[in-house]
């Protein structure tokens, strides 16, 4: 039975509103625009188009999918972060505003040194929404970035065809837990955004985290703490004299992340705060 983009909007809302999606019009806005490959004004717009059998059966598909928790962003393959779209898919976590706080952090302190060119390692690839958004914005930056996921040197190569960076960025497919990847230069910056969730309390996250994003992402082990220890000591023989150590930690991790500086004779650590006033930043220095 043929819809128009109005009975099809309407009826993805109710489904989606019934199984308490929480913005149940948007999303269906959001899908049906992906669908049709058409932005927002146009559902405005064209109300009346007649939508073809095939979209509205895949309409259906996708919207029974996220009933489910799949998360959105996974079905659009999308994500926006620091102002790039970034292809997302299953395998990689879902960039969130959150790490903005620390990608914006390095881009600052980039922008102030006087360095000719700066060297930068990202452990944690992801879909790469760090090293990306860093070789984006910092002009003389290069970037070593490191996973140990496939699925995500995939993606991120993808996104890094699409933004035009190949000449600013290195893919390392590798177990950091396994040491540093052998590169003669030393690093100027050091960020992670590390798997910081104690094992426990995966399951306990909402559905589209923990069901759907990959949990190698978010185990940081017994204490959420595994990467934050071996990263942290192995970085000073990494970084240079004056080389910064910057992470992404778990809201309530601020002061164990701190603390584990110090026991490696970091200077200077500072944490930040997020939006919402927690933890979730913390930077030390060499000096």
């Amino acid at each position: 039975m043929a819809h128009t983009v109005r009975e099809l909007l309407g009826r993805g809302y109710n489904y989606l509103k019934k199984n308490e999606i929480k913005n149940p019009r948007l999303e269906a806005e959001l899908i049906v625009c992906y669908l049709l490959d058409v932005d927002k004004a146009y559902l405005y717009t064209h109300p009346n188009r007649i939508v073809d059998e095939k979209i509205i059966n895949k309409f259906d598909e996708l919207t029974s999918k996220r009933k489910e928790g799949y998360p959105i962003q996974y079905i659009l393959e999308n994500q926006e972060f620091m102002g790039l779209d970034f292809h997302v898919g299953e395998g990689v976590l879902v960039p969130r505003a959150d790490t903005e706080i620390l990608t914006e952090y390095i881009i600052k302190m980039a922008l102030k040194c006087e360095k000719e060119k700066l060297n930068i390692m990202d452990i944690g690839t992801g879909s790469g929404a760090i090293t990306l958004s860093l070789a984006y914005y910092i002009k003389d930056a290069y970037i070593y970035s490191v996973d140990i996921s496939e699925d995500a040197i995939r993606i991120a190569r993808k996104n890094k065809r699409r933004m035009k960076l190949e000449d600013k960025v290195k893919f390392i497919n590798k177990d950091i837990l396994e040491g540093f990847p052998q590169i003669d230069e030393k690093m100027d910056i050091i960020v992670s955004n590390p798997p910081y969730i104690p094992s426990r309390d995966i399951d306990d996250l909402q559905i589209e985290v923990s069901k759907y994003e990959p949990r190698l992402a978010l185990d940081g082990g017994d204490d959420g703490l595994v990467f934050y220890k071996y990263i942290t000591k192995k970085a000073r023989e990494k970084l240079t004299e004056d080389g910064v150590l910057c992470y992404e930690i778990g809201y309530d991790q601020g002061l164990s992340v701190k603390n584990i500086m110090n026991e490696n004779s970091f200077k200077n650590i500072e944490i930040l705060k997020d939006l919402s006033g927690r933890d979730r930043v913390v930077v030390g220095r060499m000096n």
